[in-house]
């Protein structure tokens, strides 16, 4: 694997070393003592699946609160993304900044997203798969979020009308 340090302290792009052949290839996407040496967290409690039938689907942007903060290891699978990230540590030199990138199937790229950061997406293509790991165990008292489309971020999403829940839709704006 490779770690490619983002514009935001802590977040990392991480690009697969695919171990290709005739019948295809074999890359791993976490490795505990990679990601030790790097000096990232390598303790997994979860994983999840999000499936999304619909470019144009946005989910975020979510959090946990402490003490369940979470750090997540973004992966599409099939389709494509637009992920984006917030760091909402207000001693971060990258304080209130984002970052998006484009994840997908054929480029394999993963998105480190550390604690302290609202994590969210938008799909780019019908049916796309995410695969994530997450650090801590889902509590639901400790679950927070910010407005997909807060000014104080200023996030360029790809589709201006995106298909949200409502839950979502009605995320408050961040306060500083």
């Amino acid at each position: 694997m490779k770690f490619i340090e983002t514009d935001l302290t802590g977040a990392y792009l991480i690009e697969l070393d695919l171990k290709e052949d005739e019948r295809g290839f074999l890359a791993r996407t976490f490795c505990r003592s990679e990601f030790e040496k790097q000096g990232l967290e390598s303790r997994l409690a979860q994983a999840n699946i999000s499936f999304n039938a619909r470019r144009g689907t946005l989910r975020g942007m979510h959090y946990q609160a402490q003490p369940f903060a979470e750090v997540k290891l973004v992966h599409c699978v099939q389709g494509a993304l637009y992920d984006v990230i917030i760091d909402l540590r207000p001693d971060s030199q990258s304080y209130c900044c984002y970052y998006g990138v484009k994840l997908n199937a054929e480029n394999r790229s993963m998105l480190y997203v550390p604690e302290g950061f609202a994590h969210g997406f938008q799909t780019l293509e019908d049916n796309t798969v995410i695969y994530y790991m997450i650090s801590e165990f889902y509590a639901p008292q400790y679950a927070r979020g910010v407005r997909w489309n807060d000014p104080v971020f200023g996030i360029s999403w790809p589709f201006s009308d995106p298909i949200i829940s409502e839950r979502d839709r009605q995320l408050p704006d961040y306060e500083r």
